[in-house]
């Protein structure tokens, strides 16, 4: 066999272990780009070719309510006074090159929800929400 088959044979091994390693589905830690603190665990999960993410865990200093409520949410949200925990806060991602778009992301704390974007670099979510032309960007840690 000569180097240039032996390539081709190995190209979609290669091609495939990149893309999995550049999934966004599984556990990550999410991390306040304000503060650097560890805020919650976000489950990334896939249904009907759409991707979104439950709070599986909330990171609560002494004193703060372990099982909150959104009670900042809209009030036709139907996550308005809902728990925290087990609440999708990223709905309706869907794939596009090696990003999700074209969903939304609440932010539990303050019951706003914005336009999202997530991919992964280096290993790490990079998770965008945009408020018209303005975004902030977050980078959650992978949970193993």
């Amino acid at each position: 066999m000569n180097r240039i088959t032996a390539l081709l044979l190995l190209l979609p091994l290669f091609a495939s272990s990149t893309l999995a390693a550049q999934s966004v589905i599984g556990k990550w830690k999410t991390i306040d780009d304000e503060t650097g603190e560890e805020k919650s665990i976000v489950e990334i999960y896939s249904k009907n070719d759409k991707v979104y993410g439950r709070v599986v865990k909330l990171f609560r200093k002494p004193g703060e309510d372990p099982d909150p409520v959104c009670d900042d949410c809209d009030s036709d949200d139907p996550r308005f006074k809902k728990k925290i925990i087990g609440m999708d806060i990223i709905l309706d991602m869907q794939a596009s090159d090696d990003e999700y778009s074209g969903g939304t992301i609440l932010d539990p704390a303050n019951g706003k929800v914005y336009k999202c974007k997530l991919w992964v670099e280096d290993g790490e979510l990079q998770v965008r929400g945009y408020w018209g032309p303005f975004f902030r960007t977050q980078t959650w840690k992978k949970v193993s």
